[in-house]
């Protein structure tokens, strides 16, 4: 693994938890009842609208997107990239877990979707606990 990989990794986290995350926080019914987009509508079925939950897991998400900011401002910093790293893959990894289980409550794409998105997440953020090489001239 080298820094640009790194770097794009980071990119797509910080992408991801920021619009999500600020879409959850200051549109949380419009978050709710439309994401993931495209026509799609994931969350209803999971359950009932709560403001006070949608905007702590858009919070959360802000809180990702804006390390993952900081990481790729330091991404020569390795402790930053690992915390970030583990911190994505802690999430990553439950909240797959959480949905592979809930899997049968959707038609067969959203299903797969669901699950290649979420394992696709994980992957990008595990990717970052991958040591970058080092060139022999330094």
């Amino acid at each position: 693994m080298n820094l640009t990989a790194h770097r794009l990794c980071l990119i797509v986290l910080t992408i991801f938890g920021l619009s999500l995350g600020l879409w959850a926080y200051f549109a949380p019914l419009h978050w709710y009842t439309t994401f993931p987009g495209m026509g799609m509508t994931w969350l209803p079925v999971l359950g009932p609208y709560n403001e006070h939950l949608v905007k702590d897991v858009g919070g959360m998400f802000s809180g990702l997107g804006v390390l993952s900011a900081l990481a790729v401002y330091y991404l020569r910093n390795r402790a930053v990239v690992v915390i970030t790293g583990v911190s994505w893959s802690t999430f990553n990894l439950l909240h797959l877990i959480y949905h592979l289980g809930m899997l049968h409550m959707y038609g067969p794409r959203d299903a797969v979707l669901n699950a290649v998105g979420l394992s696709l997440l994980l992957v990008v953020s595990l990717a970052l606990l991958i040591p970058t090489r080092t060139s022999a001239a330094g």
